[in-house]
């Protein structure tokens, strides 16, 4: 069970470091650029492929050093997979599971900073190495009284360095998701007020154990206790839960029928948060899933959660019904109220927006305009992409004077993306309940 991956003695913890630690990372960057642009003088068929790879490595494996926020931006960036060439996904979806973790000794002085004593007087046994590691924290195995746990600890610095490593990473982010300014500091408050909430690990127990007995009535999910007495504002321990994540259980080759029954309790899930609970479970990358051996669907990491203001949920629902049956005004109404389009437009960019964003929502809600949904078809997905490339590539998006739409559909967009996403690696065909009010 012990991590065979280097460990890591210590993390950058000051403005200066990790700034320092940037600079390096972009004078790389801006060197694999010169690189390129040399051999395209000598070779002009020369692809770009060798600079995404250069690119995506450098800058990896300088975010997976200092963890944090800047790790988590570029695992949020790889879930959405078309917005980057394929070198940074591949590269960047190894923040979801294999960050270089923390060597035992940083392990031992978080515990007894806020508990006062070591692992091994808290536990019965504790893994010295971790079992997994990602961008906030990582994870351990500990016994105690006969009972398995996982006990998650956050890096060291990470809630500390949210706001400023939001900053170093901006220039990254402009240059790789083909954003203006405006756009991307428009929604960058909305990262960095759930960036935040997801390092306060007593709100993170709080929410995990109300969504959870909020969705205890789902058929085909599990959920982990938490145990509020070995836990503290960087530490989790919860039930640890035995089974594969999804890429490792679909090597075990399950049937259609497993399939589809895992496909429908995410679906159902997310279906209950989204229009019942409204708040959602907002990070529905694989790693937050274990598939157990009796074939129930184990949740875990409510670190990220978005709640749903009712004004935004029913404009950006109503956008999704099958047949739009809404007169000019009303829908100028939703359109405005989402931000798709503001007084500062002229009747030409309404005119455009308007239609974009209808293809964008009507294209997003497809599964919801029948019974049952068959999320193995690539064609749909290739639309998706499709849509997204021509979207970033069109002229009245680059030269909008503002952002476009209302930064809570930031975290909506990611979770249906993520999800479909996820069903689509599983193959499965799901019957895609909605409100009445949405049939």
């Amino acid at each position: 069970m012990e991590s065979k991956v280097k460990e890591q003695q210590n993390i950058p913890t000051s403005k200066v470091q990790r700034a320092a630690k940037f600079l390096t990372t972009g004078a790389k960057v801006g060197g694999n650029y010169v690189k390129h642009y040399a051999k395209k003088v000598v070779n002009p068929s020369h692809t770009k492929e060798e600079l995404h790879n250069n690119n995506a490595t450098d800058i990896y494996n300088s975010l997976s050093e200092l963890k944090g926020s800047a790790l988590k931006v570029a695992q949020m960036m790889s879930m959405d997979k078309n917005i980057l060439p394929r070198a940074y996904q591949d590269k960047f979806t190894m923040a979801q599971y294999s960050a270089p973790p923390l060597s035992f000794p940083l392990v031992i002085k978080t515990f007894q900073k806020y508990f006062g004593k070591n692992p091994d007087q808290m536990f019965d046994t504790f893994t010295k190495s971790a079992i997994n590691a990602a961008s906030i924290g990582q994870v351990h195995q500990a016994t105690k009284d006969g009972k398995t746990f996982a006990v998650k600890i956050q890096y060291p610095g990470v809630a500390d360095s949210v706001s400023s490593d939001l900053k170093l990473v901006r220039p990254f982010a402009l240059r790789l998701l083909n954003m203006n300014v405006k756009e991307l500091d428009h929604y960058m408050d909305e990262v960095e007020e759930k960036l935040l909430e997801e390092t306060d690990y007593v709100l993170e127990v709080d929410r995990s154990r109300e969504i959870s007995e909020a969705c205890a009535h789902i058929k085909d999910l599990v959920f982990p206790k938490y145990y509020s007495d070995l836990s503290s504002e960087r530490i989790i321990t919860m039930d640890w839960l035995n089974g594969l994540h999804i890429k490792e259980w679909l090597e075990s080759n399950p049937t259609q029928e497993q399939k589809n029954r895992i496909g429908q309790a995410l679906w159902d899930f997310y279906h209950h948060q989204v229009h019942n609970l409204m708040q959602v479970h907002a990070d529905p990358h694989p790693g937050n899933f274990i598939i157990q051996p009796d074939g129930t669907l184990g949740i875990i990491d409510f670190g990220c959660v978005k709640v749903i203001p009712e004004d935004f949920y029913h404009g950006y629902f109503s956008l999704i019904k099958r047949d739009l049956l809404m007169n000019e005004e009303e829908l100028n109404e939703i359109f405005y109220n989402l931000e798709f389009i503001s007084e500062k437009d002229n009747d030409e960019e309404k005119l455009y927006f308007k239609s974009v964003f209808k293809e964008m929502i009507s294209l997003l809600g497809k599964p919801f305009h029948v019974d049952t949904f068959d999320f193995s078809d690539d064609t749909y997905f290739e639309k998706i992409f499709q849509l997204g490339d021509r979207i970033s590539n069109e002229k009245m998006f680059r030269k909008s004077r503002q952002a476009r739409g209302s930064r809570h559909g930031l975290y909506i967009n990611r979770t249906y993306f993520g999800v479909y996403n996820l069903l689509n690696q599983l193959q499965a065909t799901v019957v895609t309940t909605k409100p009445d009010w949405l049939k």
